[in-house]
C-alpha cells in the first residue's frame, strides 16, 4: 500500500511540478540578452514568480517521495512506475495549457 501511494506523490508531483514550471516560465518571457547583469535580472524575476516556486515545491516532494519509494521498492520498479508521470503531463499539458496534443505524440 505505501509503495503505491509514493508511485502516485512522485508521479502526480512531477507531472504538477512540470505544469509549474511550464506557466511561471511562459510568464516570464524570452531571455533575448545574454550579458551577465541581464541574466541576473532575469533570474531575479523568475525567482519571484509563483508559478516557479511551487514547481520547486513540487519537485521537492517528488524528490524525496521517490527516495522513500526506493526504500521500499526495488528500482527495477520504482524507475518504470513513476514514469507514469509522462502520461499525466501529457493530459496536464492537454487539458490545462490547451496544447494540441495528436495522435503522434500519443
Amino acid at each position: 500500500m505505501m509503495t503505491w501511494f509514493l508511485v502516485a506523490a512522485v508521479v502526480l508531483a512531477t507531472a504538477a511540478g512540470d505544469l509549474f514550471q511550464t506557466i511561471g516560465m511562459k510568464q516570464g518571457g524570452e531571455i533575448h540578452d545574454f550579458r551577465p547583469g541581464a541574466l541576473g535580472r532575469a533570474l531575479g524575476v523568475v525567482l519571484r514568480n509563483r508559478w516557479v516556486i511551487l514547481s520547486i515545491g513540487s519537485f521537492a516532494v517528488s524528490f524525496f517521495a521517490f527516495l522513500g519509494l526506493v526504500s521500499v521498492a526495488e528500482l527495477s520498479f520504482a524507475a518504470p512506475a513513476t514514469a507514469a508521470a509522462y502520461v499525466v503531463e501529457t493530459l496536464l499539458a492537454q487539458v490545462v495549457l490547451q496544447e494540441q496534443v495528436g495522435a503522434a505524440r500519443w
